[in-house]
This record gives structure tokens, sequence and C-alpha cells, in this order.
């Protein structure tokens, strides 16, 4: 009995071994409506066209049939995601002039309008990333915009894009703002000797550095003949003064 009962378990055991390996060599068959049904695929894509934030890619989409053939292939623009830090941006400019901040492209704000919205914070007066140095600035649209720029705007804006439907911060970037003072040329402060010198140093002349030269030529030469004719004025004068003393003491020595 225990023979027999040892026997009927290890036929069960091989039964529940062999079982799968049978089943799986069955064919299976794929419902007709799946063979035809027509899948719309993103068969190609180009890389994102940012590497931060929010960009553009191309994809190829195209219908898929079940035999894997390719029809009505289109291309189409979508929107990517890339690594959401941007980091700081410095920027210069000068007082009363145009500046303008984009936090986020125009190509790819019309390509997804309503999805975003946009946080602006603002550290006045420091380049800085320190989120204790930051307070709520009044802009809510992806790009700021400066009619003139005065010394008072000078400091860092924090830009913030979020998902509207989860606000999600999908880019965050930083523009350092310096504001200058529009006369302070550094080329107005150098000499013309320094000038010529850096023109030589660097192996070219450029046109407005060959007029000064000219214009400094024309100077060296006035100045040379107003000197010419200051010392010929005074060596005439110098030569009838020695004349009058030597005639003056001659009468002198006569009369004597």
């Amino acid at each position: 009995m225990k023979t027999l009962r040892s026997s009927h378990a290890a036929g069960l055991l091989l039964c529940a071994f062999f079982l799968p390996l049978v089943l799986s060599l069955e064919p299976i068959t794929i419902p007709p409506e799946l063979k035809s049904a027509v899948l719309k695929i993103a068969v190609n894509a180009t890389p994102c066209s940012v590497t931060c934030g929010v960009g553009i890619k191309l994809e190829q989409l195209c219908d898929v049939t079940g035999a894997g053939e390719r029809r009505n292939c289109t291309l189409q623009r979508s929107p990517c995601l890339a690594n959401w830090m941007c980091g700081l941006l410095h920027l210069t400019v000068s007082v009363g002039k145009p500046l303008q901040l984009t936090c986020l492209a125009s190509d790819v704000v019309g390509l997804a309008t309503g999805a975003y919205r946009y946080k602006w914070r603002l550290a006045p007066g420091l380049i800085t990333t320190n989120k204790l140095l930051f307070k709520p600035f009044s802009a809510s649209d992806p790009v700021l915009s400066f009619s003139t720029a005065k010394e008072a705007d000078a400091g860092t804006y924090q830009c913030d894009v979020q998902k509207l439907k989860n606000f999600q911060v999908v880019k965050r970037v930083y523009f350092g703002i310096r504001v200058i003072q529009d006369d302070l040329d550094f080329d107005k402060s150098l000499t013309w000797e320094q000038k010529l010198a850096a023109n030589k140093q660097g192996g070219s002349t450029k046109n407005s550095s060959q007029e000064e030269v000219q214009n400094q030529q024309h100077t060296w030469q006035g100045k040379s003949l107003g000197l010419y004719w200051v010392g010929l004025g005074s060596g005439v004068v110098g030569g009838v003064l020695v004349s009058l003393v030597a005639v003056w003491l001659c009468k002198m020595m006569l009369r004597k």
C-alpha cells in the first residue's frame, strides 16, 4: 500500500511539472479584431530642444497595423521635459535701457496654452540663489519686461514654471541683474597712447583708431607750428633788445 501511494504521489508531481509545458506548446489564437486594429504610435522623435525645463521635440506619428505595417505618417511638435533646475543667468544692462526676462519661450507657451502658471520672486540688490532672501514679486506672465531699467531693478529674479493640474515645478531659473551707468565707458578712459598700444597688441587697427591717430598727429603738428612761431618771435624780439642795449652802451662810452 505504501508503494502504491508513493507511486501515485510521484505521478501527480510529474503531471504538475509537465502540464505547463504541454499547454505552452498549444497555438495561441489572436482575435480577428486585434489583427485588423490600427494604432497611432510615435515611431521616431528628435531630442528635446532644451537641456532644462520645458522644450519642444518633433515626433513622427504613424498608423501601425497588427502586422507592423506603418501608414499615414506625420510630423508633430510635442512638449518635452528636461532637468527642472536651469541655474543662474547673469545679465548686465545700462540705466535707461529696456530689459526683458524670458522664463519660458514663446513657441513652448503657444504649444501648451493654459498648461502652466508662472511665479516670480525677487532678491532685491543681490546676486544669490538663497531662498531665504527672496520675496514674492507681482508678475504672472512668462516674460518680465522693463521699458527702462533703473538701479533699483538690480537683483536676482526667480521664475518657477508649474503645471496647472498638479502644481509640479517643471522649471526654475534665476536671473542675476546688474544695472550700471551708461557713461562708464572703458575706452573713453584710456589715453591715446594706451589705445594705440592696445591696437598694436591686438594685431589690427580699426578705422576709428586710425582717425584718432590722424587727429592726434594734426594736433601735434599744430602745437609744433605754434611753438615754432613763438620761438621765432622771441628770437627776433631778443635780437632787437640786444641791439638796442649795445647801441646804448656805445653812446654812453662815447660821452665819457
